[in-house]
This record gives structure tokens, sequence and C-alpha cells, in this order.
């Protein structure tokens, strides 16, 4: 119930500010979504103690899917293409994941990692996907209705906060109930779990699947945002702000990606603007002091002040 009320508050804020907000917050706001879907589905995974340094992959996959339904088949209408990033994602994480499920700590991160970079030197060399620069992609509808110039991100925003909230609920159910408890035995102890008659290769193998569905569908979300797509959204440092949003917020709740990702933003604007030549050592610091003194995430404060209450 709680969480039911806390999905509705969100909605009815996010329609609120898609609705109300400058295109600017408009902007900053489906790329937290964005990024939030993304980090939510790694939550997922580091349930199982796995860290992926690869959701470029999916990402990138999931923003050429929408692109290339407006670039080569010229289908413009936005939830297609939120549709088809979240399949085209999870149809390569079936595949791989027959692969990575098999792997456990650095081999699994440095593998998710690999693949990353192959999907980006294949985006590089690639002309017909426009090569280092990209291409631009056009959403002209929106389940089949005309949308006017100047209401498409608006529209878009509403559309990604409805995603977000729906798979945020999806996942907090889904981490509360057997399945959870399961995924964090797997982390915990592998052994245990498969004397108990479970597979811990199958929870591994479905999680990997839930988040690269995940990261397809918010690489799909920023490319309607951005307009435009090219090969970093694969690149390394892509992945890297993922992990980095995921240690920001923690892993304690559902909420945490979305207000880490809000933060991370955030912090990066503010610090591209005043410190345009350092902003990297801004966000580095931020990432040490996290370490140091919140290891686990911002949201661990929040449960304190809960527990103390």
């Amino acid at each position: 119930m709680k969480a039911a009320v806390a999905a509705a508050i969100a909605l009815a804020s996010l329609t609120g500010l898609a609705l109300g907000a400058p295109q600017w917050l408009v902007f900053m706001a489906m790329l937290v979504l964005a990024k939030g879907v993304v980090v939510l589905g790694l939550l997922v995974l580091m349930r199982t103690g796995l860290v992926s340094f690869g959701q470029g992959l999916y990402f990138g996959i999931g923003a050429y899917a929408a692109a290339l339904l407006s670039h080569h088949w010229h289908i413009n209408d936005a939830a297609v293409m939120l549709v088809a990033g979240a399949a085209a994602a999870a149809l390569t994480a079936a595949l791989l994941g027959l692969l990575l499920a098999g792997y456990r700590d650095i081999f699994f991160a440095m593998l998710s990692l690999a693949f990353s970079m192959i999907l980006y030197g294949l985006l590089v060399k690639s002309a017909a996907l426009g090569s280092t620069d990209g291409f631009n992609l056009h959403a002209r509808t929106f389940v089949g209705v005309a949308l006017t110039a100047g209401s498409e991100r608006r529209v878009f925003l509403m559309a990604g906060s409805i995603c977000a909230v729906v798979a945020a609920l999806l996942v907090h159910r889904l981490l509360g109930g057997n399945w959870g408890r399961l995924s964090t035995a797997v982390r915990d102890n592998e052994l245990r779990v498969s004397y108990l008659g479970a597979s811990p290769y199958r929870v591994v193998y479905a999680n990997y699947l839930i988040a690269g569905a995940l990261a397809g569908l918010g690489g799909a979300l920023a490319a309607l945002a951005v307009g435009h797509v090219d090969p970093e959204t694969a690149y390394w440092t892509t992945s890297g702000e993922f992990v980095f949003i995921a240690i920001l917020g923690g892993t304690q709740s559902i909420l945490a990606p979305f207000m880490a990702a809000a933060i991370f933003e955030a912090l990066r604007t503010i610090a591209s603007q005043y410190a345009p030549n350092v902003w990297q050592m801004s966000l580095g610091l931020a990432m040490l002091a996290i370490i140091m003194f919140l290891p686990a995430g911002l949201w661990s404060l929040a449960e304190r002040r809960r527990r103390s209450a």
C-alpha cells in the first residue's frame, strides 16, 4: 500500500512537472528518469552480488533501436520506440546472459564491459549508423496521436513517468517477495542455494535479463529526450555513470536510483557550469565522500532516520 501511494504521488508530481515546468527542466527530468530506470535494473542485478560495468551496451541498443525506427523505417511513434528499445535490449540480454550468468565477481564485470565496448567499436566503424557522429531521430506521434510542436518532450516525460513508475512497482514486488530473498541468498552463499534445490544460474540469468530490458527502456527514453544517438551511449564512461549513480543512492530502496540520478544530474550541471575544466574532479570527490562516509549510499540516511523515529 505504501508503495502504491508513493507511486501515485510520484506520478502526479511528474505529470505536474511535465505540464508546467520550463523546457530545460523537462529535459533534465527525462534524463533523470532514463538513467534512474537503468540503475533500477542495475539494482536488481546488484542484489545477487554482481555489478555490471557494461549496462551501456543495453542503453545503447535501446537508444539505437528507437532511432533506427525513425531513421530507416520511418516509424515515428514514441510509444513504439520505447517498446522497441526495451525489446531489443531484452533479446540481446537473453542471448548474452546465457554466457554471463555463469561468471561471478571481476570476471562478470569485465565480460559485461567487453561486450559494451564491442558494440561501441561496431557503432564507430559503421557508416550506415552515422559512425562517430550518430544520427537524429524524430517522434511525431504517441500511440497514433499527432504531437504539436513544443509539446513533444512534455508528452515523452509523462510517458516516461508512467514507464518508470510501473517498472519501479514491479521491481518492488519482485524484490519484496521470494525472488528477492532468493537473489540475496545467491549473493550471500551460492552453494547453500544450490543445496536447497534452487538454481543460482537461473536467478542471475533472470535478473540480468531484467536489468538489460530496463537499460534498453532507459536508452530509448534518453534518445527521445535528446533527439539524437551516437556511439557514446555504449561507451564505458556511460556504464561508469550508472555504477556511480547506483553507489550514490544505494540498493535499499527502489526510490534510491531515481533520487541518486537527480542528484547526479544536478551535481554535474552545476559543476560543469562553474568549473567546466574540472567538473569530473567534483564528481570524483563526491564518489570518494560517499564511499568513505556512506558506503551504503545516500538512502541509508533515510533508513537511519526511519529506524530512529
